[in-house]
């Protein structure tokens, strides 16, 4: 692969990335560190970066979202 193919490889699926989390905002809590994540582990497994980067995408704003809720349960307890 040359270098120029190989950037345009990378560069494509990351600017969607980008696009798609600019669009969701505030919502993409969690989204970037798992999209990242996923991305590179989608590499890894077969070249699936862009597969992975979604699916750690929607894993990481589960986790985020489920972390908030566990801080705002625990907030709410009397000491």
């Amino acid at each position: 692969m040359t270098g120029l193919t190989a950037k345009r490889t990378f560069v494509g699926p990351m600017l969607g990335l980008a696009l798609l989390l600019a669009a969701h905002g505030v919502q993409a809590k969690g989204c970037i560190k798992g999209a990242a994540v996923g991305a590179v582990a989608g590499h890894v497994a077969g070249h699936h970066a862009v597969l992975g980067a979604a699916a750690g995408c929607a894993i990481g704003h589960h986790v985020a979202k489920k972390k908030q809720e566990q801080q705002q349960h625990a907030a709410q307890q009397p000491n």
